[in-house]
């Protein structure tokens, strides 16, 4: 094919999908926006144009594919638009959820890798049917253009085996797949490259904790650039306290649950849709922003939930922190890493004893990329916004340019 320009990015949701569409020389976004309650009656789409405001309405969109073709229909759009024919566009990435031991990297779509990756729907039922189709889609609007898959679970692969297996027989891993996969690779990627720029260190030579904490959350242990380690394992459900999502638990509750009735979809929902922050905070909200205003206020059931919360990443951080024999730096990033100011105190006020010496004041007035560590702190803090899309696009150009 021509020279690698145009390259766009999908991530279709359950009921939403994302796209951004870059500008791959220079790595400047073009476009971007979604179109979210993909198959009710109020759906709705935003566009935005490079860096202008954004644009926001109505739409009908009874499936994805419906919805990918009012993106389409925007980037082409003669007053709005940013491309004159779809025919410009060169690559698409898609980001897909679930590679288990099938795909390690990410992969040109073809009609056997398609194959690969709806056998593990059962790994994601409810991400991966919408990431496939998403896939789908784009080769009957795109005809001919190549579409890339790059998984949450790739970047995670250069975990060694005393870190990626269970301690159960071999045989339910090389059956089954069970195993820890972790998620979130594709944003730990991207601000561990961009917290060693920041850092002036070789990639390959960097040792970090990255800490991606939203609404789900997640931690690597990052050694000489390469993931050593990482808190999400089957499923996104394993690891530190979350929105609505308990993290780790002794796996006897569950059995408990089992005796007590409950049937695997129950504690399916229990465990992933009711719990975390939500579950313990006792004001209708899994929000961190709902949860730090009413701990503000005086609500102990709140107060309690961010104590967990806080409680479990530093945790994490010291084992990771001993794990890797230190770290250059810890790294935030995700919606609550980057923005939640109040949650950061709540960890880092506790790491002196790893060499974090913590500036309040750069914590309460400074945002990312930045130190949140004073000069001299012989471990650094720092928060890195995370940029998922353009490392998709990234590993999209990589793979297609090959």
């Amino acid at each position: 094919m021509s020279a690698i320009e145009n390259v766009l990015v999908v991530n279709s949701g359950s009921s939403s999908l994302k796209f951004t569409l870059y500008r791959i020389d220079g790595e400047r976004r073009l476009a971007n926006g979604l179109v979210e309650r993909i198959g009710s009656d109020n759906a709705n789409m935003v566009y935005r144009r490079g860096d202008e405001p954004k644009a926001e309405h109505a739409v009908q969109a009874r499936d994805h594919a419906e919805a990918l073709q009012l993106v389409c229909k925007a980037l082409t759009d003669p007053a709005t638009g940013v491309l004159k024919s779809l025919d410009e566009v060169d690559a698409i990435g898609h980001r897909v959820l679930h590679g288990a031991d099938l795909f390690k990297e990410a992969t040109l779509v073809t009609p056997e890798s398609l194959a690969g990756m709806k056998g593990l729907i059962p790994f994601g039922p409810l991400h991966m049917p919408p990431n496939i189709g998403g896939i789908e889609a784009c080769e009957k609007i795109f005809p001919g253009v190549p579409n890339v898959a790059v998984f949450d679970t790739a970047f995670h692969q250069t975990m060694p085996p005393c870190a990626a297996r269970y301690a159960i027989p071999d045989e339910f891993r090389t059956k089954y797949g069970i195993r820890k996969y972790g998620f979130h690779g594709t944003s730990h990627h991207f601000v561990t490259l961009a917290a060693a720029e920041f850092l002036g260190k070789p990639a390959d030579q960097v040792n970090l904790v990255t800490c991606h904490l939203g609404n789900g959350s997640s931690l690597a242990a990052i050694k000489n650039g390469k993931v050593y380690d990482t808190t999400m394992g089957l499923t996104p459900l394993a690891g530190v306290v979350m929105g609505t999502r308990s993290g780790d638990i002794d796996p006897a509750v569950v059995l408990e649950l089992v005796r007590k009735g409950m049937t695997a979809d129950e504690i399916d929902t229990l465990l992933n849709k009711k719990s975390g922050l939500l579950g313990v905070g006792g004001i209708n909200s899994g929000d961190m922003r709902d949860m730090v205003n009413a701990a503000a206020a005086g609500t102990e059931t709140a107060e309690l939930a961010l104590q967990m919360w806080a409680h479990r990443i530093v945790q994490y951080i010291g084992g990771y922190f001993a794990l890797i024999g230190g770290a250059d730096a810890i790294v935030f990033t995700g919606g609550i890493g980057e923005n939640s100011r109040p949650a950061r105190a709540r960890i880092l006020s506790r790491l002196a004893c790893l060499g974090v010496d913590f500036d309040e004041e750069a914590n309460a007035t400074r945002s990312g990329p930045c130190y949140l560590t004073k000069p001299g702190s012989r471990v650094a803090a720092i928060v890195m916004p995370t940029d998922e899309e353009l490392m998709i696009a990234r590993e999209t150009y990589a793979v297609v340019a090959k």
